[in-house]
C-alpha cells in the first residue's frame, strides 16, 4: 500500500550508501592527494634544479614498437639518459612549457591562467606536466625507424638559438626551432605556440641532403606515473576519473584507468584519432593527422610504476635532395569543450558526463548562455535549476498532486490501520476502496519523478566536470564554488529544506519508514558538508523550488475543494 514511499526511501538509502562508499574512498585517496600536493609545493620553485638527467628513453621498454618489426625481435634497446640542464622555456599568454634539448621532450607545463589554489591563498600557475624526483609526467616525441633519430644508441641533442622564448604582444604565433644535422640530413623540430591557445604544434621538417633516401616514423608519447595529480581538492564527492582515454574504431570515447592498463595493454589503429591523459578539469592529449592511419598503444612499463600512452603515425619517406614535414598537435590545458571540439572529433568527450552525455551537453550549453548574460556562475546555477524546474513542471505536477492527495488521506489511512491492522488482506482491500472513492492513484507520481532523475544526474555531472566552476565565486562567503562551504551554511539550509519538504508530503504509516525519513535530512546535511558548494547550491535551490511547487499544488487542491 505504501510501495511508492518504500521505493523512494530505498532510493534515498541507496544514495546514502553510495556516498558512504565514496567517503571511504576519499579518506584513502586524500592522504595521497595531500602528500602529492605538499611535495609538489615544496619542489615547485626548484623543480628544474632537481632534474639531474635528461628525459631520454631510459630503458629498453619505452620506444614504441613499429608494426614492421618482426615479433621475434621484440622492442628496441635504448641507451640510458645523458645529464642535461640546458632547458628551453617558451610561453604564450596561457601556458608556459619547458623543453629538454635532448630528444626535444616537453618536461614541464604550467597553466598561467589556472592556479593550484586561490590566488589570495598563495596560488601558483597550475602544473600539469612535470619531471622531478617525486613526479613524472612528460610529453615525448621523436622519429623512429630505419633513419630515425631515436635509436638504441640514444636520443638526439638538438641545437637552439636561444633558451627563452616569449610570445610578444605583436605576435600571433611563436616558433621554437630545435635543429639537428645528421649525416647530411637537416632536421628541424618545431614547436608552435599560438595566442590564447593550449594547442602546441609539433612539426618535423626534414631536408635530405644525404646520398640515400630517408625513412622514418613519428611517435608521440605521454609518460606518467600513477600518483594523484596536484590538486586543491577539499571535502569529498564522486571521485573524478584519472587515467588514459582514446578513440577506438568501435568506440568514440574509451577510457582506461591505471589498473586496467596494468592488467592488459591496449592497442588500436584508426584514421585520425587521439590519445589523452585525463584528470579532474584538465587533460593532455596527442592529436595526430586526421587523414592518416595511426597506431595507438597504452601500456605499463615492466617493473615500474610508470605508464606510456603512445601513437605512431604514417611512414615518412624523403627522397635524396628533397624535403618533407610531419605535423601533430599536443594539447595541454583545461577541459574546454569549445576548444576540444575544434581539436579532434570526439575529443570533447573527455568531459566525462557518463552515459547521460546526450542530456548533459545541452545543459552545459544552457549554463554558458546564462553565464554570458549575468557573468556569475552561482547565479547561473540558480537560474538553470529554476529553468529546469519550469520545463519539467508539467511532469512533476502529477507527482506533486498525488503526494498532496495522499497527504490529505492520512487521517483515513490511520483509521483503517487501527481497524484492520492485523488483517493485511482486509487492510489492502479497504485501502484500494479508499483510493478508488477519492480518485487517488498511488502510482500516479512515480513515473514523472523517474523521468526527472536523468536530468538531475546529468546536471550533477556537468557541475562536477566544468572547469569554469573551479575557483569561481558566488556571493559573500562562497568564494569558490568548487570547494566546500567553509561555514557549512548551505548544507544546513539544504538539510532544513529536506525537513520542511517532508512536512508537505504524506507521512509513512510504517514506523520504521517514518524513522528513516526523520534521520535522512540530518544524515544528508553531514554528508553534504564536504561537497563542493556549487553542487550543494544546486541541491538546495532544487529543494526550495520543490517546496514551493508542493505548497502551490496543495493550495490548489484546497481551493478546488472549497
Amino acid at each position: 500500500m505504501d510501495w511508492q514511499r518504500t521505493v523512494l526511501i530505498g532510493g534515498m538509502g541507496l544514495v546514502a550508501w553510495m556516498l558512504v562508499i565514496q567517503w571511504n574512498q576519499f579518506e584513502d585517496q586524500n592522504v595521497a592527494l595531500e602528500q602529492s600536493y605538499s611535495e609538489s609545493q615544496t619542489n615547485y620553485e626548484s623543480s628544474f634544479d632537481s632534474v639531474t638527467t635528461s628525459t631520454g628513453l631510459a630503458n629498453s621498454d619505452e620506444l614504441p614498437q613499429l608494426q614492421s618489426v618482426p615479433e621475434s625481435s621484440g622492442l628496441l634497446d635504448l641507451a640510458p639518459p645523458t645529464p642535461n640542464e640546458n632547458f628551453i622555456t617558451a610561453q604564450n599568454d596561457v601556458i608556459e612549457i619547458v623543453i629538454d634539448p635532448i630528444g626535444g621532450d616537453i618536461v614541464s607545463g604550467l597553466l598561467l591562467t589556472h592556479f593550484d589554489k586561490k590566488l589570495e591563498d598563495g596560488g601558483q600557475p597550475f602544473p600539469i606536466l612535470q619531471n622531478s624526483r617525486d613526479n613524472t609526467y612528460v610529453a615525448r616525441s621523436g622519429l623512429i625507424g630505419p633513419s630515425g633519430t631515436d635509436t638504441a644508441e640514444g636520443r638526439p641533442k638538438f641545437s637552439i638559438a636561444s633558451t627563452n622564448f616569449v610570445l610578444n604582444d605583436d605576435q600571433d604565433t611563436l616558433n621554437i626551432d630545435l635543429v639537428l644535422n645528421d649525416s647530411g640530413v637537416r632536421i628541424v623540430k618545431r614547436f608552435t605556440l599560438s595566442r590564447n591557445s593550449y594547442d602546441i604544434g609539433v612539426q618535423y621538417i626534414i631536408n635530405n641532403g644525404s646520398s640515400s633516401d630517408w625513412n622514418g616514423i613519428f611517435y608521440g608519447q605521454i609518460k606518467r606515473d600513477a600518483k594523484p595529480p596536484v590538486t586543491d581538492v577539499s571535502g569529498f564527492s564522486m571521485q573524478p576519473f584519472l587515467g588514459a582515454a582514446l578513440r577506438q574504431p568501435e568506440k568514440n570515447y574509451a577510457k582506461f584507468d591505471f589498473s586496467d592498463i596494468e592488467d592488459e595493454s591496449v592497442k588500436t589503429s584508426i584514421e585520425g584519432g587521439w590519445v589523452a591523459m585525463v584528470q579532474h578539469y584538465f587533460i593532455s592529449a596527442w592529436i595526430p593527422p586526421a587523414d592518416e592511419l595511426n597506431n595507438f598503444t597504452l601500456r605499463k612499463l615492466s617493473n615500474q610504476d610508470m605508464y606510456l600512452l603512445s601513437f605512431t603515425g604514417a611512414p615518412i619517406s624523403v627522397p635524396v635532395g628533397e624535403s618533407a614535414d610531419y605535423k601533430a598537435s599536443f594539447y595541454i590545458g583545461p577541459k574546454d569543450q569549445d576548444a576540444l571540439i575544434g581539436m579532434a572529433e570526439y575529443l570533447d568527450r573527455t568531459l566525462d558526463y557518463g552515459f547521460l552525455w546526450i542530456l548533459a551537453e545541452p545543459i552545459f550549453k544552457a549554463m554558458k548562455m546564462i553565464h554570458s548574460v549575468i557573468g556569475n556562475w552561482g547565479w547561473t546555477i540558480i537560474l538553470l535549476t529554476l529553468g529546469i524546474k519550469l520545463i519539467l513542471y508539467p511532469l512533476s505536477a502529477a507527482s506533486l498532486k498525488s503526494m498532496a492527495k495522499m497527504r490529505n488521506l492520512q487521517p483515513q489511512m490511520l483509521r483503517l490501520k487501527e481497524l484492520y491492522g492485523d488483517d493485511r488482506q482486509k487492510m489492502s482491500q479497504e485501502t484500494m476502496s479508499l483510493y478508488k472513492k477519492e480518485k487517488v492513484n498511488p502510482a500516479g507520481g512515480c513515473f514523472p519523478m523517474l523521468l526527472q532523475m536523468p536530468v538531475f544526474i546529468s546536471l550533477y555531472w556537468v557541475l562536477m566536470e566544468s572547469v569554469e566552476i573551479r575557483h569561481a565565486p558566488w556571493i559573500f562567503w562562497i568564494q569558490d564554488l568548487s570547494a566546500k562551504d567553509p561555514y557549512f551554511v548551505l548544507p544546513i539550509i539544504m538539510g532544513a529544506s529536506m525537513l520542511f519538504m517532508q512536512k508537505l508530503q504524506p507521512a509513512p504509516t510504517d514506523p520504521m519508514q517514518a524513522k528513516i525519513m526523520q534521520i535522512m535530512p540530518i544524515a544528508f546535511t553531514f554528508l553534504f558538508m564536504g561537497f563542493p558548494s556549487g553542487l550543494v547550491l544546486y541541491w538546495t535551490v532544487n529543494n526550495l523550488l520543490s517546496m514551493a511547487q508542493q505548497w502551490f499544488v496543495n493550495r490548489q487542491l484546497i481551493n478546488n475543494k472549497n
